[in-house]
């Protein structure tokens, strides 16, 4: 994902009381309940969405379960499904405006990150899940017997998908469109409070021709429907991401009932600043590696390591340019971090700063709230010299704050560098080739980036170790994750 300079100017959207999406058509819940959806960067309600229940859920699985069987998408040649979800992507450019301004809206995204990122990493995501769609096949085996052994490499079925917060338009489309392009039908699960790009999405994939039933939305709350989800007997698979204590829930849910599952959980990455590091290089991918999404970010950079002989000119340098780095109105072209998504986040970063504070850390920039049209606001804050111990440093903030810690040596740096439950992503800065590929193996981590952060492409499959979670999205590897093989042997004997 690279951030490019986009100026373009939109406006806040008016948006309309937002409905469920089943069996293709729009309908209220069973129950009529409908849940406020607030701008984070006002605290003002803007519209509202229907309040699924179980009930609806049943009917989204059922309208899935039928539109697979009889193979309305399954059974469509590979070519074909990729036609519609190449038309997708292109649908995708073309009404980027609309998508950018209720992603923006929904969650406080700057609309200039979320036309240069998300926008054009869900179009690469459906253009990537196209080619996949003709590249499904199976092998022959050669073997001894008298006979011909093949493989066949078949979609699972329905698969729900349970998604998060923070990236609702990227992190759908990283299982939708690969379960599309394997031939499953879909009933996606978006989180309760930023569901209306899943919504917008759900409009564009049957503009683009997808039929009806084969992807369904159903907005409600985790604790109903995405449970109904996790323990319905007709889910085939569960494609997680969110946090690493409602996975642990949700894995054990899933394998109760003997369900495939790829879950993309929590993170807290460890940059890692060597004395050979290009320091004026290495500080703007350390800033972009914690305010991206105003850390909201799962693949963050929030623990920086620095080589002692750079350690205090590095805290400095942070000291002086993260203050201005530009906060404010998501629908200015200007902001590069905008409000958290709720006010529950805000609250959550002001505890663990608090925290640090006991823990003497040393608050170098930000620690506080930014006061900002009622919305939910938090300086980036740099916090330096806190112990290793400190709950700061090894739970998962999700916020924008980033703690620098020294070290001495290279065993050192990977030592801290793993030392949390987490591997989801990891990085480093090192002039030096062989150190790039040395510690690069050693890190603890589904993804390292080198020189840069946040690296991210459709084709290059990323995911999580230890608490992290486990499977692959992205790449050829996740086409694996929503596919199952099947032998076949055909005795040749008289």
């Amino acid at each position: 994902m690279t951030v490019t300079d986009d100026h373009t100017t939109l406006t806040r959207p008016h948006l309309g009381p937002r409905q469920l999406f089943i069996d293709g058509q729009w309908r209220e819940s069973v129950s009529g309940a409908r849940t406020d959806i607030v701008d984070p960067s006002t605290g003002e309600v803007i519209t509202s969405v229907a309040d699924g229940d179980v009930a609806d859920l049943e009917a989204a699985v059922a309208a899935a379960r039928t539109a697979f069987d009889d193979g309305r998408w399954s059974a469509l040649p590979g070519r074909e499904r990729a036609r519609i979800l190449h038309r997708v992507a292109d649908l995708v450019r073309e009404r980027a405006d609309e998508l950018v301004a209720v992603e923006s809206v929904d969650v406080g995204k700057p609309i200039s990150l979320c036309r240069a990122v998300d926008i054009i990493t869900i179009a690469e995501q459906y253009e990537y899940a196209s080619a996949l769609a003709q590249t499904l096949g199976g092998a022959n085996r050669e073997t001894p017997l008298d006979a011909h052994a093949y493989t066949r490499r078949e979609p699972l079925g329905v698969v729900g998908a349970i998604t998060p917060f923070n990236f609702p338009l990227i992190l759908s489309s990283s299982k939708i469109a690969p379960a599309l392009a394997a031939g499953n039908t879909v009933v996606h699960k978006p989180a309760e409070d930023t569901p209306l790009s899943a919504l917008l999405m759900a409009e564009i994939l049957t503009e683009a021709g997808v039929p009806a039933g084969v992807v369904n939305v159903v907005t409600g709350k985790g604790s109903t429907v995405g449970e109904a989800l996790l323990q319905h007997p007709s889910i085939d698979k569960i494609a997680f991401t969110g946090s690493t204590g409602i996975g642990r829930h949700a894995a054990s849910v899933a394998g109760q009932n003997l369900k495939p599952v790829t879950m993309e959980l929590g993170g807290n990455a460890a940059h890692i600043v060597f004395e050979d590091a290009d320091v004026e290089k290495a500080i703007g991918a350390i800033i972009k590696g914690f305010v991206f999404n105003t850390g909201q970010f799962c693949m963050g950079g929030p623990r920086l390591l620095v080589a002692r002989p750079l350690y205090e000119t590095v805290v400095g340098i942070l000291a002086d340019a993260v203050p201005g780095v530009p906060v404010g109105d998501p629908f200015d072209p200007a902001t590069v971090v905008g409000p958290m998504a709720a006010d529950k986040h805000v609250r959550k970063v002001e505890e663990y700063v608090e925290i640090a504070r006991a823990d003497g850390g040393r608050i170098v920039a930000g620690g506080e709230r930014l006061d900002l049209n009622g919305g939910f606001y938090y300086k980036p804050t740099v916090i330096a010299d806190l112990p290793n111990t400190s709950r700061v440093v090894q739970e998962e903030i999700f916020g924008p704050v980033l703690t620098v810690q020294p070290f001495d040596t290279e065993d050192e740096a990977i030592e801290l560098a793993n030392g949390t439950e987490y591997g989801l992503a990891s990085g480093l800065q090192t002039a030096n080739v062989a150190r790039a590929h040395r510690v690069a193996a050693r890190l603890q981590a589904g993804i390292v980036f080198v020189n840069d952060w946040a690296m991210l492409d459709p084709a290059v499959p990323f995911g999580g170790v230890k608490n992290s979670g486990f499977g692959r999205e992205y790449g050829a590897e996740a086409l694996e994750s929503y596919t199952k093989v099947k032998s076949v042997i055909i005795s040749l004997a008289d």
